[in-house]
């Protein structure tokens, strides 16, 4: 298998149970690099209220390296304050002048300091986190890569050490000259999203070490629950047809216009935020006509979008964001709470009453990808909420 192709030619798992065989899952290649993006102070940003500016930068990173590898298809991971990618050595010097101007682009648009940096597999490797992927096939538009065995998590933590990630930090030596990246496909303009039975959970689970080999058997049990609690596939999934609207409001599409023109001049922004306004008010026309065109039947476009979310996921633990209940959340905590008390599994929750919805829109009738998180907050609170169990 040809190293630079080597994710393009993964074969696709037809169901999400599937990720917990072990035998689904293969190396990836030693030559390849793991990407890390993380807002440094996520939390204090999300808790001042910079939670969708969070989320966006997560995307823009993700957004920004496709476009730099295209055509060659590569692994991602999209965590909310920010990501994971995996690829050959031919495509990161393309993917590190992205990066760059990404973390530029963090500071000078909405004050936040982006590190970006770059991990061997073959260090995490030697260190004894292998880094094994598989492909899940979410919908005939989006093909979500699966991790298993800690070398992602390995690869963050030595990005955010302050004395191991000088070693693996990418530095900009353009001598004054900015670096540039190319968001073609990145889209916020979906209102946020309420919850079709009162909350948004988005959950962290992650399997005690000691489990070994059986711990993926564990996650089966795990995922099988949730889905007697919840339900399956349409319930679980927290965007609903009926609640999805896009938004014509400025303030909420400046945050795009503050990426795709972010070097242009102030007229040019007000162009494009007025483009978009326009595409966004056509667009919310034509799927409430139900209109069909040579490209597009805009009438079933809100439910291309929704099968091809990423509200469940695993990169060496489970993530989801899941709509439900109140009473349905308490059982689901009782079951977490009783397995951590046993040094099974250690997880992290956060509630809200709605989800967000950032979107990579390569094709309208093709390749895309909508990442989502519970409003206020989602995987980053989630995340301090697993840490302080981590500590007890």
């Amino acid at each position: 298998m040809n190293s630079e192709n080597f994710y393009s030619e993964l074969p696709l798992l037809d169901n999400f149970i599937k990720i917990t065989d072990l035998g689904n899952f293969v190396d990836v290649p030693d030559d390849w690099y793991i990407i890390v993006t993380d807002i440094r102070g996520s939390t204090k940003a999300i808790e001042s209220g910079k939670y969708k500016e969070v989320n966006l930068l997560g995307a823009c990173s993700i957004v920004a390296v496709l476009n730099a590898a295209t055509p060659i298809e590569i692994p991602f991971v999209f965590g909310g304050d920010g990501a994971s990618l995996l690829m050959g050595p031919s495509l990161l010097p393309a993917a590190k002048i992205a990066l760059l101007a990404i973390q530029q682009l963090a500071k000078t648009e909405f004050d936040m300091d982006l590190r970006v940096g770059a991990v061997p597999v073959k260090v995490v490797v030697a260190a004894n986190f292998p880094v094994k992927i598989a492909k899940f096939k979410v919908s005939e538009n989006y093909s979500q890569a699966v991790f298993i065995g800690g070398g992602l998590t390995r690869a963050t933590e030595l990005i955010k050490d302050p004395v191991a990630g000088k070693a693996y930090s990418f530095k900009n030596k353009n001598n004054g000259v900015s670096p540039t990246a190319d968001f073609s496909g990145l889209e916020c303009r979906w209102q946020d999203i309420p919850s079709k039975y009162g909350e948004i959970v988005t959950l962290l689970v992650m399997v005690r070490e000691d489990f070994g080999q059986q711990s993926h058997q564990f996650y089966r049990k795990i995922i099988k629950k949730i889905e007697y609690i919840y339900g399956k596939e349409n319930s679980l999934n927290p965007i609903d047809r009926e609640n999805l609207k896009l938004t014509l409001n400025s303030t909420k599409l400046i945050k795009e216009t503050l990426v795709r023109a972010s070097n242009a001049s102030w007229l040019d922004r007000q162009l494009y935020l007025s483009k978009i306004q326009l595409e966004t008010a056509v667009g919310s026309l034509l799927m409430n006509l139900k209109v069909k065109t040579e490209e597009l039947d805009w009438g079933v476009y809100k439910d291309i979008a929704i099968a091809a979310t990423d509200y469940r996921k695993f990169d060496d633990m489970l993530k989801m964001v899941i709509s439900g209940n109140e009473w349905r959340r308490k059982k689901l905590t009782r079951y977490l709470e009783k397995n951590y008390r046993e040094g099974k599994l250690v997880y992290g929750l956060h509630v809200a009453d709605r989800a967000l919805m950032t979107c990579l829109v390569f094709e309208r009738n093709g390749r895309q990808v909508h990442f989502i998180d519970g409003a206020d907050g989602g995987y980053a609170l989630a995340a301090k909420d697993m840490k302080q169990r981590m500590q007890d």
